[in-house]
């Protein structure tokens, strides 16, 4: 392994790195996202992502160099980088100095060839906020929900903001993108899919009706604001809603995934998966 050491925030190598923090189009263009964090580093290593370069800080060498030993395992090139170097790197206000260049998942290639692996699958139409996306992925893995489609327009799934908030999730969700509704739906049907379209919507079925243990079921969650489409919709086999009192007409859909997702869970032999890139 090749290592080198980077003094200069104009440095090209460390430039490029930090383009891939700031730009999902440089992300797309460079088929590469940049993690941050030793935790969120090495669990990329473990979970069998490509990992092209580590970036860190001696301070970081020292303090987290039980989480870097794998990483720099695993990279093909290793950096040492002052301080002002780690700063132009981060995307957090209190970095702990260790970066690393990762190649994109095969699987999320607009080329990628897919087929459905597991059920229930949740499906997540034009979620634009990275928290709540971030959120959804660590909580999809915590209750065994391995597969998600990322469907439409969501926010970068490998944003900087994603990243953290799934904590490391994204690595090891088995991950999917399709843009046309119809095309996707078409797919889980003929596998024998029942979908079912979540709505605020007081006259729909019941979640907690649903038997999630009797054939293969896959639940749409749709966009913060205006919720799925009505192309989905239409597309969808029932509506689903998740009961609730009081004044409030809906969940923010962080909340309201987690509940489906526990509901799914409840019936489902599902095991979870590693994504290998």
């Amino acid at each position: 392994m090749e290592q080198n050491r980077i003094t200069s925030r104009q440095n090209e190598t460390a430039r490029r790195a930090a383009a891939l923090a700031r730009s999902g189009e440089e992300r797309r263009t460079q088929g590469k996202f940049l993690c941050e964090g030793a935790r969120l580093c090495r669990d990329a290593v473990l979970s069998g992502l490509s990992v092209e370069s580590c970036f860190y800080t001696e301070q970081a060498g020292e303090k987290y160099k039980d989480y870097l030993s794998p990483i720099l395992s695993a990279c093909r090139e290793s950096y040492l980088i002052e301080e002002h170097v780690a700063e132009l790197l981060s995307s957090t206000k209190a970095s702990q100095g260790i970066f690393c260049v990762c190649g994109w998942p095969k699987r999320l290639l607009p080329e990628a060839v897919w087929e459905p692996e597991q059920a229930p699958l949740l499906v997540l139409e034009n979620l634009q906020d990275p928290g709540n996306l971030g959120t959804v992925f660590r909580t999809a893995e915590a209750l065994g929900i391995g597969q998600v489609v990322l469907l439409g327009e969501c926010c970068d799934p490998l944003s900087p903001k994603v990243l953290r908030a799934s904590m490391g999730a994204v690595f090891r969700l088995r991950l999917r993108a399709e843009k046309e509704s119809e095309k996707l739906c078409k797919l889980l049907k003929n596998q024998g899919f029942q979908l079912h379209a979540a709505v605020p919507d007081a006259s729909a079925r019941r979640v907690t009706e649903i038997d999630f243990s009797d054939g293969l079921h896959a639940v749409y969650i749709g966009n913060e604001g205006s919720g799925l489409t009505a192309e989905t919709i239409a597309f969808c086999h029932d509506r689903v809603t998740i009961p609730m009192a009081g004044r409030a007409e809906s969940l923010n859909a962080s909340a309201a995934a987690t509940i489906l997702l526990w509901e799914m869970q409840r019936g489902s032999t599902v095991k979870v998966g590693v994504c290998h890139g």
